[in-house]
């Protein structure tokens, strides 16, 4: 088999793992939750036996091994030997996480990772299973390897009969991908039985009528063969005869492979075979009913899938994006053109622009995931920081089928990692002071996802002791962070948390301390244009709400002219646009001004002047006002000399670019060509001045 076949079947392997691994911690869920029925040990079962089935046709012994033992410990739980009580299903849920490692392992060629030894004697104590766990492999599991060789001398010839379930094309199997399998140990001739198709009529075609007998020359054991039907295993009848040598059989004439369509059609309703020795029929006179009369034949079948290398899709995205580019600047064209000719095409370019926003909803949704995989990483993040601090915890996940893009998904594990960890070793008290103030000695740890107004918004969330705002001030002061003479809100207390440096933790563990953490989180939050706030109630808790935008390749973002450049402000971060009179304008300090409305005293800041474009404006009257909501649910306004559209825009790093900015998350490309930043709103406030240069004694969120 050629290395680039062999590659594609490792790949397509991995990502079989991938599933079967999700399958099996949704399986210790359902568990947790009480659902001690023999269907979820059965799905756990086969997830672990198809990984071993898997692995051993690749070769990975130390993934073999270790499956074949859990395995063996699940069927003694599955067949009733033993019960799975909470203590037994913890160690399952570490055996499960360690079986994830060893795939990683094989997929990167890396050298399997320890603890397998202490996990199987552990899992041999508890589940009676210790003699299993003594054999490396199975007696009569021989792996199959991707390099084989034939040798004549030895060959022997093995008569297979084969017959697929109505189950099977629904599980996404096909038998010809077995045949191929079944080649790639040897000669293969190949007899199909079209006795039980039914006329055209009435062929249903997701439901295989055909039965096949192979006979195959081969040099490799009968174990060997069961194993390429290791992923059709219930999903299939299969019967192998015992072998012969080659040299006993008379000879064989070549087998004229599989049946062609027309034979399919032509033959199937007089119930012909497509060889000349007729096979049997017994077992498709069983079947021979019409597909119609069947009930599983008409109930709903799973939709077609297909995998996609991601590249393909980041390149499609861009694609779009340049779509969306190029009609704004159609628009562009068209506004400045004779006003007779404007009617007809801004309608031809609405239409054009319906089509390109509905191609870009299908291609974002391409790339849209739901954050169930990476729910379930975290679930291995509680039991690990659980051990680490010595606390009993568990995991609560909600709108764990959210849908968010690919790339945010990847880019928020760490940033959970942190918040996770932080919220055990920080946020949860002891057992033992949690019992004496009447909570379960379990803590409680929960993780949220859901859509709200066009963003994504996850919360992670702990029952413990909440944020000790007198030790956060105390601390910040020694180092300096703030003035002892400073009046700090609740809010911004817990915001002094995301501080550079800044750690609550007396001393350094495994977990924190060391003054890494929360900014962090803030920062990488940040880079993915959402915002991260805290709320906290002292005994009840800690809640840390994150916000994402859906996608990081399209933005909705409102237009504006600042000193006679064009701008982008997020709209999710607008409030509402306000006329500036000057009975709310009120000046503070050496040239600064605060705008008195519904939410007090609001600071106001002058984009202009911010980025340096001109010198601070004496006069507001004459200008914008965009009230901007702040990651710690605080107001500020900007001084904008207009706006002039909302639309969406296209995303351009900067910093890939060029460099990072303050004030400035990324650019776009305008209808007219010209480039134009995308400000954040946050990081302006964070380093904002007052107008005149003065600092605003307004306190502002940190």
């Amino acid at each position: 088999m050629s290395s680039g076949g062999t590659e594609d079947f490792r790949s397509s392997f991995f990502e079989e793992c991938e599933e079967l691994l999700e399958s099996m911690h949704d399986g210790f869920d359902l568990l947790a939750d009480g659902a001690q029925d023999n269907e979820t040990m059965n799905a756990i079962f086969r997830a672990v036996h198809s990984i071993k089935g898997g692995a051993g046709a690749f070769g990975f012994t130390d993934l073999v091994t270790f499956a074949h033992q859990f395995e063996t410990a699940l069927d003694h739980v599955r067949s009733g030997k033993c019960e799975a009580d909470e203590d037994l299903l913890d160690l399952f849920r570490h055996c499960g996480d360690h079986l994830s490692d060893l795939v990683a392992a094989a997929r990167s060629d890396d050298e399997a990772p320890p603890r397998g030894d202490e996990l199987l004697d552990r899992l041999g104590e508890a589940t009676g299973t210790g003699g299993a766990a003594d054999d490396e492999v199975p007696p009569d599991f021989e792996p199959v390897t991707l390099d084989i060789g034939l040798d004549a001398a030895e060959e022997a010839v093995y008569t297979i009969r084969f017959a697929a379930d109505p189950g099977l094309f629904a599980s996404g199997n096909e038998p010809l991908v077995l045949f191929r399998a079944l080649a790639g140990l040897g000669r293969l001739e190949l007899e199909a039985d079209l006795s039980a198709v039914p006329p055209l009529a009435g062929l249903d075609p997701t439901d295989c009528r055909m039965e096949w007998t192979a006979t195959l020359f081969t040099v490799a054991s009968e174990g060997e063969i069961r194993e390429v039907f290791e992923f059709v295993e219930g999903l299939c009848r299969l019967e192998i005869d015992t072998p012969v040598t080659a040299e006993a059989l008379p000879e064989i004439a070549p087998s004229e492979g599989l049946p062609s369509l027309s034979d399919l059609l032509g033959s199937a309703g007089d119930g012909e075979t497509a060889t000349a020795e007729p096979a049997s029929t017994d077992p498709a006179a069983a079947r021979a009913e019409p597909a119609a009369a069947r009930p599983e034949a008409n109930a709903p079948r799973p939709g077609g899938t297909i995998r996609v290398d991601l590249e393909k899709i980041d390149k499609l995205i861009n694609l779009v994006g340049e779509l969306v580019i190029k009609e704004a600047m159609l628009s562009q064209s068209i506004a400045e053109l004779p006003g007779h000719t404007e009617s007809d095409l801004s309608a031809a370019l609405e239409s054009l622009k319906q089509l390109a926003g509905e191609i870009q909803e299908g291609v974002m949704a391409v790339r849209a995931q739901p954050v169930k995989p990476m729910f379930q990483r975290m679930a291995r993040i509680v039991r690990e920081a659980g051990t680490a601090t010595g606390k009993r915890v568990k995991l609560v996940t909600n709108g764990e089928f959210t849908e968010v893009d690919k790339t945010v998904i990847e880019r928020l594990v760490d940033p959970l990692t942190h918040m996770i960890r932080n919220a055990i070793d920080h946020g949860l008290e002891p057992g033992d002071r949690r019992e004496a103030a009447g909570k379960p000695r379990e803590g409680t740890v929960t993780i949220s996802a859901a859509h709200r107004s066009g963003r994504v918004m996850i919360d992670v969330a702990d029952d413990g002791g909440g944020i000790n705002r007198e030790k956060v001030r105390a601390l910040a002061i020694e180092r300096g962070l703030i003035s002892a003479a400073d009046a700090l809100s609740a809010t911004e207390i817990d915001n002094l948390l995301f501080l550079p440096g800044f750690s609550s933790k007396d001393e350094v563990s495994e977990l924190s301390g060391r003054g890494v953490g929360l900014d962090v989180v803030r920062s990488e939050i940040q880079t993915l244009g959402g915002r991260v706030s805290i709320h906290s109630e002292p005994g009840e808790g800690t809640v840390f709400s994150i916000s994402l935008p859906l996608t990081l390749a399209v933005l909705e973002g409102m237009v504006i002219r600042v000193a006679n450049q064009t701008m982008v402000v997020p709209i999710s971060a607008i409030h509402e646009t306000l006329q500036p009179r000057s009975a709310a304008i009120h000046a503070i300090g050496a040239g600064g001004w605060v705008l008195k409305n519904r939410s007090g005293l609001v600071p106001v800041i002058d984009l202009g002047h911010f980025f340096g474009f001109r010198s601070p404006v004496t006069e507001i009257d004459s200008h914008v006002l965009l009230l901007i909501e702040s990651d710690a649910s605080q107001y500020y306004a900007l001084i904008v000399d207009d706006i002039q559209e909302q639309r969406q825009v296209v995303i351009k790093s900067l910093e890939t670019n060029y460099q990072q900015v303050q004030g400035v998350a990324a650019a776009t490309i305008l209808g007219d060509g010209r480039i134009a930043l995308i400000i954040d709103p946050d990081n302006i406030t964070r380093g904002s001045v007052g107008l005149g240069g003065a600092h605003s004694s307004i306190q502002m969120a940190v």
